[in-house]
């Protein structure tokens, strides 16, 4: 049988038609003013129904779905519209399944307003869409307090700039003698400008003794064009910086109250006692690393790489337990940092990772960056990778190697033993001598010792 029969003859046996999958379910279409809700055909005399975005309306739309038999509902990642739809639905006892739009543009069908919510009905009800990764509802409302304090750390951030731009127009060189004129030194200064301080020598004076730039270029730096307009920037800054640091408290004070009340996984090993001192700019008020490691049940922060921060931050995002993720390569997947092979006609034409705002991600890549100078074997594997490819492909490589760590960390409680960069350097050279003995036994050679002359 040629190959051309044995398609056709594959082809009469396929299927005319998807099996049913999830019978029950449902489709919405969100939208800013309204929602557009779809359910099977049988289920009620109109199929299609509009609700409003306000509760009262939420409410209406739960109740009819629960009247037609409706057990899961797919919508899609609209903005923020879907997180009331989807946390009131939940209540309601409903199994939920948050889509990528990309999943519903990327197979072809009707694509009117009104008759989205059937296109995305159908697709469910065949089984064809998959449902986005979220924690579970606790780790979900930490995460809320963690977002909303990295969006004012971000706010100090803008403030920051803007202190330093009023101080340029006015021609006060301080960044140019403080490396950061957030620190103690630069705010003593900015705040003695404020309340009405010209005098550079008095400026000068607020200098910290382990300040490099020395008393003299310090005046030099601070004597500059005080304009009565460029210092009112200033003050707005400087007062718009302090409001949300005190924001910030305010969020760590309410986030500490909410770690509190997670239950504790004991880990097999207490964390060492944090080490206690002057509390740098954008850190918690409150020991977050102690909360971390009670919570998760383990120490991330004993990888090389990853701080209290990081650790907290990787919690709220892929959840405490990795029941989500079979395994290391589905994590990886998952975090967008494994290549992603491109196969076209049995060849691989791209390993390029796919696109994607991953925040854990983002949280293993700054940790790869910092391994640069580590004297680790991660940080002598990140020296490799940096001679073999170009930067940002030694730290996608680390950071890759750092997400399943934390995966194995995570999933299965094992403590992470630091085996040191001399340990790894001889297991390279291992490997690489091994490799050697292979290639030269398949080629009909064998390696001696140069100064013995034994086979090896």
């Amino acid at each position: 049988m040629n190959e051309r029969s044995k398609k056709q003859r594959r082809r009469k046996s396929s299927p005319k038609h998807f099996p049913i999958v999830h019978r029950n379910a449902a489709g919405i279409d969100l939208g800013s003013r309204s929602h557009f809700v779809a359910v099977p055909e049988d289920r009620s005399q109109e199929s299609v129904r509009e609700f409003g975005c306000y509760t009262p309306e939420l409410h209406r739309m739960a109740r009819w779905l629960r009247d037609c038999g409706v057990e899961t509902v797919a919508m899609e990642s609209t903005g923020v519209y879907w997180v009331p739809v989807l946390e009131l639905l939940e209540d309601y006892g409903f199994e939920v399944l948050l889509v990528d739009a990309r999943q519903v543009k990327s197979l072809s069908g009707k694509k009117t307003d009104v008759l989205d919510c059937q296109w995305i009905q159908r697709l469910h009800c065949y089984g064809l869409l998959k449902g986005a990764f979220r924690p579970q509802a606790e780790i979900t409302s930490m995460r809320a307090y963690w977002r909303q304090r990295s969006g004012l750390v971000k706010e100090c951030a803008r403030h920051i700039q803007l202190m330093q731009k009023a101080l340029e127009q006015m021609n006060v060189q301080l960044h140019k003698a403080v490396s950061d004129i957030s620190g103690k030194t630069g705010m003593n200064i900015i705040r003695s400008i404020v309340k009405g301080e010209r005098d550079p020598k008095v400026l000068a004076l607020h200098r910290d003794r382990r300040l490099k730039a020395s008393y003299d270029e310090l005046v030099q730096a601070l004597t500059g064009n005080y304009r009565e307009e460029h210092v009112f920037a200033l003050t707005q800054a400087v007062q718009g910086y302090d409001f949300f640091q005190q924001q910030m408290e305010n969020c760590d004070r309410q986030l500490e109250s909410y770690m509190q009340r997670l239950p504790t996984k004991k880990p097999s090993q207490a964390p060492s006692p944090t080490r206690r001192g002057t509390r740098r700019k954008n850190q918690p008020y409150f020991d977050l690393r102690s909360e971390v490691v009670r919570i998760a049940g383990f120490d991330a922060t004993l990888i090389p790489g990853i701080d209290a921060l990081s650790a907290q931050e990787l919690i709220c995002e892929c959840d405490i337990d990795m029941k989500s993720f079979p395994s290391a390569k589905n994590f990886a997947s998952w975090t967008t940092l494994c290549p992603n092979n491109r196969k076209t006609g049995g060849r691989i034409r791209s390993r390029n990772t796919r696109s994607g705002a991953n925040r854990a991600a983002t949280v293993f890549r700054r940790g790869a960056q910092s391994l640069h100078r580590s004297q680790t074997a991660l940080g002598a594997f990140h020296r490799r990778q940096r001679a073999r490819h170009s930067g940002p492909e030694a730290v996608t490589a680390t950071a890759h190697k750092l997400a399943r760590m934390y995966y194995r960390l995570a999933k299965y409680g094992d403590e992470y033993v630091e085996q040191g960069q001399r340990a790894y350097e001889e297991q390279y050279k291992r490997q690489s001598i091994s490799a050697l003995k292979r290639r030269a036994r398949h080629m009909g050679f064998q390696l001696l010792q140069p100064e013995t002359g034994e086979v090896l």
